[in-house]
């Protein structure tokens, strides 16, 4: 399983060579020609089965076409910084393969960002790096802004110390302002951020377990149902104390609950649960004491829709009933025979209210 940039850091402890990330912030012009709001449509659709790999590459494949067409499209380029990220940590095996995909969503990620004039200003004049631009960043900015920080944080985990040292900054100032602007995003996304975080970095670096824990608390505490929040705890904070009751629970959680219940969110949550297994199948040899310890019992959750069921018809309250009912409808069909000379099944539907409202 693929960790996180900050399992690998040493923070700037040491110089290296090394280079930022190459993608630049510029909007670009368009290349063809087309609807782009029918475009849109389809990749929404297809976007909505992300589950698949498959539909979801063809939905960055029309959100790409969307931005060829309009290339300052903010939905597609939020869509294709997010969803390059999740196929990445979702989907592919290889790290070959997710380090292509978080740099292809970089590269919308930073597009998106440059939607902001100021922010992409200030760089261009050169007075200013990415840390310090960030302050330019809106709530607008919010989406386009964390997707790329994690991205980019998954794919300097991949790189040589000095590609790290040099990006890690930039990393923590994105995930910083987001946390400025909207520390609630993405079901408390900073929260755990950070919650990992602390606990990763090396101890010489400044590793706090306590302000890690007191980090995965708010998260979880916000948002007990999103399985990220624990799967972090479990791998990050459970595993460096060695507390292998903690990192029982939180798996325990995930697997055997189900994950659509949070709206739209299912995709990403079948992937946590996958996350959770790999590190369950791995328990005896992250914690020493495993083998003492029962490892937890996973309930298998019933997932399937409830099943609505149709209430049966009822009776009509205005109807005539009994032996009232029976001498009206008589003499009223007498009436109609005797007195008019529109022929009685003609008032057939006026007398049988309760037969249509059943149908």
């Amino acid at each position: 399983m693929t960790r996180p940039l900050i399992a690998l850091f040493t923070l700037g402890f040491m110089s290296a060579c090394g280079a930022k990330h190459a993608g630049t912030f510029e909007i670009g012009e368009a290349t063809t020609e087309g609807d782009s709001s029918a475009a849109t449509a389809e990749a929404d659709g297809l976007w909505d089965n992300r589950s698949s790999a498959d539909s979801l590459k063809a939905a960055l494949t029309q959100y790409e076409a969307v931005v060829a067409m309009d290339p300052g499209n903010r939905h597609a380029l939020e869509q294709l910084a997010r969803g390059y990220y999740f196929l990445g940590d979702g989907h592919l095996d290889s790290n070959d393969d997710k380090q292509a995909a978080w740099d292809t969503a970089i590269n919308f990620g930073k597009q998106c960002m440059g939607l902001n004039a100021e922010f992409r200003a200030n760089l261009e004049k050169g007075d200013v790096d990415e840390v310090t631009a960030a302050e330019a960043l809106t709530q607008a900015d919010v989406p386009c802004t964390y997707w790329t920080a994690s991205a980019l944080g998954k794919w300097v985990g991949l790189q040589s110390l000095g590609v790290k040292l040099k990006n890690i900054p930039t990393v923590k100032a994105w995930i910083g302002r987001v946390e400025v602007l909207d520390n609630t995003y993405f079901y408390a996304a900073t929260d755990r951020y950070w919650g990992a975080y602390w606990a990763a970095i090396p101890s010489f670096a400044g590793r706090d377990l306590d302000k890690s824990q007191s980090y995965f608390k708010k998260a979880i505490d916000a948002e007990p149902a999103h399985f990220g929040n624990r799967v972090l705890l479990a791998s990050y904070w459970a595993e460096k104390t060695q507390d292998v009751s903690v990192f029982d629970e939180n798996i325990s959680y995930v697997l055997s609950n189900c994950p659509n219940t949070l709206d739209g969110l299912t995709p990403e949550q079948e992937a946590e649960q996958r996350k959770a297994q790999s590190l369950l199948d791995l328990r005896d040899e992250l914690f020493i004491d495993a083998g003492t310890v029962a490892a937890p019992e996973i309930t298998a959750p019933d997932c399937a829709p409830a099943v609505e069921e149709v209430p049966a018809a009822e009776e009509d309250t205005d109807a005539p009933e009994g032996e009232e009912a029976a001498e009206g409808t008589v003499e009223e069909a007498t009436d109609t025979a005797e007195g008019s000379e529109a022929p009685a099944e003609d008032a057939a539907p006026e007398e049988a209210p309760a037969t249509e409202s059943a149908e």
